[in-house]
């Protein structure tokens, strides 16, 4: 380090999985930090943590011999409900007993963290008020005897809630407090509202909806009241005023309630809301409820309110429309571009009674919208203007998926503004970026970005627009890798896994989809490979790319149950066959209205993963030291891959009885078949790929795989064909078909514009696009080669005709990078390799060699690779 180098300094410190951290659910959380300005090779040798309380009272850690900063022990008394602390670290490094100047501080406050902590009690609409469908709403009152010194409203519903405080809105998310298993987990959160309270009366008021709770879930008309045929308000608000007097109040019987605004909210169906019925000022004080009705108590045992893992949904983008043309009819049909996520913000001038209906879709047909494949859900908002001037409106409990919207009843010519995109997720931190010198290859990775925004709605769905929106094991099982580049998606996909766990089934089956409906064929669950195997895989893939060992130990029990189901349905020989199975669902063979008759054998593809889970259930099970199921997880590994290799070995080589792309890419990729047979498998796959004029042939269980199976193998190459194919099937027909999202199929379009005629046609599906991790760990070459990204493996393998390709990531350790150019006739690579880790260098026609932390750039013969 140079004089003039400014010193290593730690980042401010991180809790847990947090993006925010007021109202958080652990008492003791685990704390990381990152470092800046450090030299390159700089290694941590010892920290020192800072935690100060309210009183200014403080506790150190002192220092401790680690070089450890990831996810490291909470160092001081564990906090209790509502206590905050102030958390600071130092560092030492290599070769000096220096530490580092101190880091910025973070602030933590617990929420509520025991049930007795919780003295509100939730209320809902009386009968006299409580319509289907049609949300309420509801005001109480307190008095404050002085200005407010602090304030927190601990908030939860039974349906979806926005709260306000003398008619200003509480925090900024949409569709709290989201959906869990409700019967068992349900999420409150907590909000600093003290700028929104003042001497004096003030007035807590909530509008509320039916949401998951209550509302319409599930395909072929679906069911109503699921979970409970009232919603429900629980409020509780905590204040300290400035003459240090507390104030207590929240949701009672007390409370009063009346019809909203809002006609109807749906989830599915849309929203239809009278401006004319708006109660002027009815969270405000002085207004007079005298007219509402009084609410009624709703039961909800305190002991199972959590506070939240991971960021709410939020608005996260706005889009103007890149069209706006007029229909034959005189309707406005307004294009963004863009297959998103949200809904459409309006703002009009009209006569009071004109009404303005909103209609979704993703696709067109025959130049209108295409609304078939939305099945059941209606997708469509209404607005009913007040007059007098001008008007903004945003549906509040709804939201859909489409790239086109048809606007009729519009008043006049719509300006820019007056019709935009609202784009809905939950609020995750991006982290990670892939750029190439194919335009097609990096829309495709976009498109994959868009489908993951799309569909990580506060659960992780298989699609967001049609009657379904469901948590489908399977497909977050399979994308899990890609999901865990794209975004900080560790806290969601945790509290997801939580709810897995709580309603698996006694004997250890996965129900198909968390949180669990009934849906017809799929309840009751039977064991099904691929998709429960997301009890085992799933907590693996975040222990992978986040380093947390913490997720491992919280899905043990679960991981154990399904892996013990599987092993006692096993035929002798170690392979999975007397269960119905989706196997390689809709691969491309699949006819429209029969997903489930692929071309690989589902059994081949169940046995396979039974091999797979068991095999990580070992590796789980040794980290967490219960070393007696390691030994027989391992044992059990080894049974089922010796029945695999005897069931479905042909004989010859490394060839299977099942030919197909699917077959081999789980064979290859799971260790299934004997060593000496390998490469010889490797090219049978590389022969089916070229005989199906290098088109995609596989489904769920293969498509994640299959370049990884040829790269691996000796077959770069055909992987790059595969890859860059235009034709259908291949992940470039559709965007050479204009789409902005990855299909649920691979023609979901057909090639003369119409919309294939199966019944499940999605244009938002991300489970197809998990070929993006290859893209990453492949084509640019950045992958974890330890937990965490503490060890990283740069290993790019140009071709495919590109010029150029990159990752970057942001880590638990800091920012790392690869990027690769080609340079007349030589190849030039760069890399950023972040602080406290290392990297393992693997770049064709070179042996492998260990790479430093910092800035990096080596440079071959373009021949060598």
């Amino acid at each position: 380090m140079s004089p003039s180098s400014p010193a290593p300094l730690p980042e401010a410190p991180t809790a847990e999985h947090h993006r925010e951290t007021l109202g958080i659910g652990e008492s003791a959380p685990r704390l990381s930090w990152r470092m800046r300005h450090a030299p390159p090779g700089w290694r941590m040798r010892a920290y020192e943590i800072e935690v100060v309380d309210d009183s200014g009272a403080t506790h150190r850690s002192g220092r401790v011999v680690s070089d450890e900063s990831v996810l490291v022990p909470w160092p001081a008394p564990a906090l209790r409900s509502g206590e905050r602390r102030s958390v600071r670290v130092r560092v030492w490094g290599s070769g000096s007993d220096v530490p580092s100047p101190w880091s910025p501080a973070l602030e933590v406050e617990a929420g509520l963290l025991e049930p007795g902590d919780w003295w509100a009690g939730m209320v809902g609409p009386s009968d006299r008020v409580m319509e289907r469908e049609r949300p309420v709403l509801m005001r109480g009152s307190l008095t404050l005897p002085a200005a407010p010194r602090s304030a927190r409203l601990y908030v939860t519903a039974h349906g979806v809630f926005e709260a306000e405080i003398n008619g200003e809105t509480v925090g900024d998310e949409v569709l709290a407090p989201g959906w869990t298993a409700y019967p068992s987990r349900l999420r409150y959160r907590t909000h600093d509202v003290t700028r929104l309270l003042r001497r004096g009366e003030n007035v807590l008021g909530a509008h509320l909806a039916d949401g998951w709770y209550r509302g319409r879930l599930g395909f072929h008309g679906g069911r109503r009241d699921i979970y409970g045929d009232r919603t429900g308000l629980l409020a509780q608000l905590e204040v300290e005023c400035e003459d240090g007097s507390i104030v207590r109040a929240g949701t009672g019987t007390d409370w009063r309630c009346a019809p909203s605004p809002v006609l109807t909210s749906s989830l599915y169906d849309g929203e239809r809301h009278d401006a004319r019925l708006e109660p002027r000022g009815w969270s405000e004080p002085g207004f007079d409820d005298t007219g509402w009705a009084p609410v009624v108590p709703v039961r909800r045992a305190p002991a199972t309110l959590v506070a939240p893992t991971s960021p709410p949904v939020r608005r996260t983008a706005r889009l103007e429309p890149v069209e706006i043309s007029t229909t034959p009819s005189g309707s406005l049909l307004v294009d963004f571009g863009q297959n998103l996520v949200g809904r459409l913000r309006l703002r009009l001038t009209a006569r009071a009674g004109a009404e303005v209906t909103v209609r979704h879709a993703e696709v067109l047909e025959d130049g209108a919208l295409c609304v078939r494949p939305l099945r059941h859900a209606a997708a469509t908002d209404s607005y009913i203007a007040a007059g007098g001037g001008t008007e903004e409106w945003e549906p509040r409990f709804t939201y859909h998926g489409f790239r086109y919207a048809e606007v009729t009843g519009w008043p006049g010519t719509p300006a820019p503004g007056d019709i935009v995109a609202r784009v809905l997720h939950t609020d995750m931190r991006p982290t990670g970026e892939f750029t190439c010198s194919d335009p097609l290859v990096e829309r495709l990775h976009e498109n994959v970005r868009w489908s993951m925004r799309g569909n990580f709605v506060d659960v992780p769905t298989d699609c967001p627009q049609r009657d379904e929106r469901l948590g489908w094991t399977g497909d977050i099982q399979v994308f899990a890798p890609t999901a865990a580049f794209l975004y900080d998606c560790a806290g969601m996909v945790r509290s997801w896994l939580a709810d897995l766990a709580v309603e698996q089934y006694p004997d250890g089956t996965v129900p198909f989809v968390v949180p669990t409906i009934h849906a017809p064929t799929w309840t009751p669950a039977w064991p099904a490979a691929v998709w429960g195997d997301a009890a085992v895989l799933t907590p693996w893939r975040l222990y992978e790319r986040f380093g947390d060992t913490g997720v491992l130990r919280d899905q043990y029990a679960s991981a154990k149950a399904w892996t013990d189901l599987v092993a006692g349905r096993l035929e002798t020989d170690g392979t999975w066959r007397r269960d119905r199975q989706l196997g390689d669902w809709l691969d491309p063979s699949a006819p429209p209205e029969d997903p489930f008759r692929a071309e690989t054998d589902p059994s081949l593809v169940a046995t396979a993963y039974a091999a797979e889970s068991s095999r990580v259930m070992a590796e789980i099970a040794g980290l967490l030291g219960e070393h007696e199921d390691r030994v027989r997880y391992r044992a059990l590994t080894g049974h089922i891959r010796a029945g695999f290799w005897k069931a479905y070995s042909a004989g010859e080589g490394g060839r299977l009885i099942v030919d197909t792309q699917t077959a081999y890419a789980l064979a290859l990729c799971f260790g299934l078949i004997p060593e000496e047979h390998r490469a010889s498998a490797g090219d049978r796959l590389a022969d089916l790929v070229a005989e199906a004029g290098h088109r995609i042939a596989t489904g769920f269980a293969g498509t994640p795989l299959v370049c990884d199976a040829l790269s691996r193998y000796g077959h770069v190459d055909t992987a790059y064909r595969l890859l860059t194919q235009r034709e259908s099937p291949s992940w470039l027909y559709p965007v050479l078909m204009g789409a902005t999202t990855v299909w649920e199929r691979w023609d979901g379009m057909l090639p003369d514009g119409r919309v294939n005629p199966g019944e499940m046609t999605s244009f938002n599906h991300y489970a197809l696009g998990a070929v993006a991790d290859w893209l990453h760990r492949t084509v640019a070459g950045l992958a974890p080669d330890a937990p965490g990204y503490r060890r990283l493996r740069l290993a790019p393998r140009p071709g495919g005709g590109l010029e150029w390709a990159g990752a970057v990531h942001e880590t638990p350790y800091g920012t790392a990078s690869v990027h690769w150019r080609r340079v007349g006739d030589r190849l030039r690579v760069s890399a950023c390799v972040p602080p406290g880790t290392t990297a393992v260098v693997d770049l064709p026609g070179r042996e492998t060699f260990t790479a430093e932390s910092g800035e990096h750039v080596w440079e071959d013969a373009w021949a060598s690779a």
